[in-house]
C-alpha cells in the first residue's frame, strides 16, 4: 500500500495538491478526509469523485497531516489500495437504533471479508457510540478491531457532517472496512492524565447524567479537588474548566481507566452530564491538569504498539480529542510530531468530539480527552 498526505486552505488547494501528486504516477483509491465546516465538503467530494476515490470523511474540530496542526482547514490522506480489500459503508440513526445499525454493517462486512475491521466516523453528538461499538461485537465477536472518531464542528458543538461520495449526514455514520486477511491495523488509545485522589464510587447516574460520588454534588467534588474558583452559573469558563482540566476517570477492571469529562451542568441539583454512561456503582478518581507527562505518555504508548505490536507501517491515522488541544496549548504540536515520527510514514488526523477504540490492555470504548493512533500496512 502507498500512501500520501495532504493539506489545504481551500479546495483549490487540494486540488492543486492532488493533481501534483497523481502528475507523480500516484493512483489514490480511497481518500480519509478530514475536513472544517468553513469549507466546502461538497465540493472536496466532488473533486475526488472526478478522480474516482473512495471517501470516508468527517467534519472537525482542526485537521492535520503528519507533524502539521491546523484549524479551519482540509486534511486528506490518500492510500493507493487494491479496492478489493476495503469497502466504504454508512448509514443513518434517526431511531436511535445505533447497536441494530451496526450490527447491519457487521453482518454486511461479514458477506465480503472473512476477518474484516472497522474504522467508523460518526455525527451527532446524542448518538452514543458505545452502542456501535457493542453493535460490531455482537457480530463479528469480542476481538473484533474497531477504531475512529466523533465528528467535530470546530467547536460549535451544533452541527457535525460524515460523508461518502455519494452519502452524509448530521446523524449518522461512515464505515471504512478492510480485510484483515490483507490489511494489518493496530491502535492504541492513550489519555496520559494522571489520577489524584482516592477511589470513589458513583452514587446516582443515569446514563450519562451523573448526580452524586460518595453522595456528595459531582459538581461540589470536582470542585473541591480541583480548587475551582467562582463555581456559578455566572462563570462562563466553568464547564470548559472542569471538562479539559479536572474529568472523571472512570475505572474497569481490565485495561486502563476511561476519561468521562462533564460537558453540561445541570444547576438545580449540581450534577453534570458527561461525554458518555458513567453506570451508578462504578468506581472514578478525579484527575490533574496535564502536563509534559501527558504526552509523554501517549507517545511512548505508540512507540510501544510499534515494537510490540507494528514495526513497520504504510500509513497512520489519528483521532485526538478536542479537549486534548484545549487543555494542552502548544504541546499538542509535540505529541503529534511525536507520533509523526514514530513510523515516519504519512500521516492525517482530526480533533474529534469522541474517540474509539480498545482501551489499552481493556475492551472497546468511547473514550474522551484521548488520543486514538492506528497504524496500516499491508501484508
Amino acid at each position: 500500500m502507498k500512501a500520501r498526505s495532504i493539506k489545504g486552505n481551500s479546495t483549490e488547494e487540494i486540488n492543486t495538491a492532488l493533481q501534483q501528486t497523481l502528475a507523480n504516477g500516484f493512483k489514490p483509491t480511497q481518500a480519509t478526509v478530514f475536513i472544517s465546516k468553513k469549507q466546502d465538503h461538497a465540493a472536496i467530494i466532488k473533486l475526488l469523485n472526478n478522480e474516482g476515490i473512495a471517501i470516508f470523511g468527517a467534519t472537525t474540530n482542526g485537521e492535520f497531516i503528519d507533524g502539521e496542526t491546523g484549524m479551519g482547514t482540509i486534511a486528506i490522506l490518500l492510500l493507493d489500495i487494491n479496492p478489493d480489500y476495503f469497502s466504504i459503508m454508512a448509514d443513518e440513526f434517526p431511531g436511535k437504533n445505533y447497536r441494530e445499525k451496526t450490527n447491519l454493517v457487521a453482518k454486511k462486512a461479514l458477506e465480503l471479508f472473512a476477518k474484516p475491521a472497522f474504522l467508523i466516523c460518526c455525527s451527532n453528538t446524542e448518538t452514543d457510540a458505545e452502542q456501535l461499538l457493542l453493535g460490531f461485537e455482537d457480530i463479528v465477536g469480542k476481538g473484533v478491531n474497531v477504531y475512529g472518531g466523533a465528528a467535530g464542528d470546530d467547536y460549535s458543538f451544533s452541527e457535525q457532517i460524515v460523508f461518502t461520495n455519494s452519502f452524509e449526514s448530521s446523524r449518522g455514520m461512515v464505515i471504512l472496512v478492510l480485510n484483515e486477511d490483507k490489511i494489518s491495523i493496530k491502535g492504541r488509545a492513550t489519555c496520559g492524565w494522571n489520577a489524584i485522589g482516592t477511589i470513589r464510587t458513583v452514587t446516582k447516574s443515569e446514563g450519562n447524567h451523573v448526580f452524586t460520588v460518595d453522595d456528595i454534588p459531582v459538581l461540589d467534588l470536582t470542585a473541591k479537588y480541583g480548587g475551582i474558583q467562582n463555581v456559578s452559573p455566572d462563570n462562563a469558563n466553568l464547564i470548559l474548566e472542569i471538562a479539559s482540566t479536572f474529568p472523571l476517570q472512570m475505572q474497569r477492571e481490565k485495561g486502563d481507566p476511561v476519561m468521562r469529562p462533564g460537558l453540561l451542568i445541570d444547576w438545580s441539583d449540581r450534577s453534570f452530564y458527561c461525554s458518555g454512561s458513567v453506570p451508578q456503582g462504578c468506581k472514578v478518581r478525579f484527575s490533574l491538569p496535564p502536563d509534559f507527562d501527558v504526552v509523554d505518555k501517549v507517545i511512548n504508548a505508540v512507540e510501544e504498539m510499534k515494537t510490540v505490536e507494528m514495526p513497520e507501517a504504510d500509513a497512520v491515522i489519528v483521532f485526538s480529542c478536542a479537549g486534548r488541544q484545549l487543555a494542552l496549548g502548544p504541546m499538542i504540536q509535540q505529541e503529534i510530531e511525536g507520533i509523526k515520527n514514530v513510523w515516519k510514514v504519512p500521516m492525517a488526523g482530526m480533533f474529534s468530539n469522541a474517540e474509539l477504540g480498545r482501551a489499552t490492555g481493556g475492551n472497546l470504548e468511547m473514550h474522551n480527552l484521548t488520543t486514538c493512533c492506528i497504524a496500516l500496512k499491508e501484508k
